[in-house]
């Protein structure tokens, strides 16, 4: 019975060590994707039934947000000129928290799906006499504007968080990693526990 026991309990543990992580995945895509419907679905407002009930219809509002992100591309790279560009950056800079948050955004976005992405060189960098070491990803080789040559900005991402600290080191005190960026946010950010093969890449 005992072993019985046993044996149904790694069953059990082997089973938990799968569902949870696809159960919170799905939960949390389920809860962002969900969340950003209801706020943006207009529906209930713009169709109502024979009764005058709204209508509801799930799936508007991610429809939304995709219509006008795809315009809002299309209107950049045909539409916006200089002119405007520079007329929009006149009236941030005369709502200088509104500039701060959107420039912020903006830089943030750019640096995780622009074309010239950020965290895609990952470091290691020893930060401590007694050989404590760091890993992190190159945002800046170039800080002479700074009056810092010869240094560069390393990004440090904190495990199971999405905010990190910026340093400046000198640029032979780092140390590139041949593992792509990707496997090594994700080590960084699973508190090291995931991320990592034996495999080169």
């Amino acid at each position: 019975m005992n072993r019985l026991a046993g044996v149904l309990f790694r069953y059990f543990v082997k089973g938990l060590l799968v569902v949870v992580p696809l159960g919170a995945a799905f939960f949390l895509i389920y809860w962002a994707v969900s969340s950003i419907d209801k706020a943006l679905n207009l529906s209930d407002i713009l169709w109502v039934d024979k009764n005058g009930k709204p209508t509801y219809i799930p799936g508007l509002g991610i429809l939304n947000v995709v219509v006008v992100i795809m315009i809002a591309g299309i209107l950049v790279t045909n539409v916006v000129t200089d002119p405007i560009k520079r007329w929009f950056n006149r009236w941030l800079n005369r709502l200088p928290l509104i500039k701060f948050l959107y420039s912020s955004i903006k830089d943030l976005t750019e640096a995780i799906v622009g074309e010239e992405k950020k965290f895609n060189e990952p470091v290691i960098v020893e930060v401590n006499e007694v050989g404590l070491k760091k890993i992190g990803f190159v945002v800046q080789k170039d800080l002479a504007t700074l009056n810092l040559p010869g240094e560069v900005a390393v990004y440090f991402p904190y495990s199971y968080s999405f905010a990190g600290q910026v340093v400046i080191i000198p640029a032979d005190k780092v140390k590139p990693i041949d593992k792509s960026a990707a496997d090594m946010m994700k080590f960084v950010i699973s508190g090291g526990v995931s991320g990592l093969d034996h495999k080169q890449v």
